[in-house]
């Protein structure tokens, strides 16, 4: 890797470590969101670097579908046990169960969306007034338009026309009862940058990044693990292939990649020839034009 690069990871390593520091300072309960994916893995690893040699003074929340990869879950237990962070777990399906959302049904049936009603009464259960994301700007057009500080109000809600302006590195958390805010530390980081910074710190993530022989399925043209969850259709056939994942979530919209990279530095030099945006293999972003900033707006991460 070149020094420059270096340099320049070091800047936002500083930058988002600041923030974190900034929510430290300003909530009195804040939390982590934490999806076992590789943003929020290194958004955490960047916690533990900004409180080292003490502990994370706040818990981790993962909101869990019911439907992840066990890969994914078990990649998080392990990796709660080695740092000794405090974990937070919600269920989807015990939203489901208490008529705060309703499972869609049909092939294209997903439970990404649900997640919303899930971390707002979490939110509200734990009194947390603040919840920070891995976010970036750079994955979707919504999330572009998102400031380190996001406010949100008593419903959970997002306004993108009525944001605080974030001058030089002040930051305003201050906020009316029942209100709360979402913070991005990583808001300024590149896919690149995720993956250069995890090979630089030589972070651990789950093998479903890494190229791997896996059961998958064509359903418009994205390529689909083959899962309890997911209802084939007749002119669906599995097969196996040769993949990996760019981003990791709800198995039930998260789509797979034809690849052989086996490691960090493969995975880099993939991503630096690829033309397919890193979301452009998730079916939850294709739902209309305006999926994301929809989702978000009612409260999504």
């Amino acid at each position: 890797m070149k020094r420059f690069s270096i340099n320049h990871l070091r800047e936002l390593e500083s930058e988002s470590m600041f923030v974190i520091r900034e929510v430290a300072a300003q909530f009195e309960n804040p939390v982590m969101l934490f999806s076992g994916g590789k943003d929020s893995i290194v958004m955490f690893h960047l916690a533990r670097k900004a409180f080292a040699p003490a502990r994370v003074p706040f818990p981790l929340m993962h909101i869990d579908t019911g439907h992840n990869f066990q890969e994914t879950i078990d990649f998080r237990d392990s990796l709660v046990e080695e740092s000794g962070v405090q974990l937070v777990v919600r269920y989807v399906q015990d939203s489901i169960d208490k008529g705060r959302a309703v499972e869609e049904t049909g092939y294209n049936a997903s439970r990404n969306k649900l997640q919303t009603v899930t971390l707002l009464d979490g939110i509200e259960e734990l009194k947390f007034d603040c919840a920070m994301g891995g976010g970036r700007r750079d994955e979707e057009k919504a999330r572009a338009k998102e400031r380190f500080f996001s406010h949100r109000d008593e419903f959970g809600q997002w306004d993108p026309k009525n944001q605080r302006p974030e001058l030089w590195n002040l930051f305003n958390g201050k906020k009316n009862i029942g209100e709360h805010f979402r913070v991005f530390p990583i808001s300024n980081w590149t896919e690149m940058d995720v993956w250069q910074y995890i090979l630089m710190e030589n972070i651990a993530i789950p093998n479903l990044y890494f190229s791997h022989e896996r059961e998958v399925f064509v359903r418009d043209g994205v390529l689909y693990a083959k899962t309890s969850f997911m209802q084939l259709k007749d002119t669906e056939k599995p097969e196996k292939r040769i993949v990996r994942f760019r981003t990791i979530g709800d198995a039930t919209c998260t789509g797979a990649v034809e690849s052989y990279a086996s490691s960090i530095e493969e995975i880099i030099r993939e991503v630096a020839a690829t033309r397919v945006t890193e979301r452009g293999s998730r079916a939850d972003d294709k739902r209309s034009e305006a999926a994301m900033e929809d989702r978000k707006i009612e409260g999504y991460f």
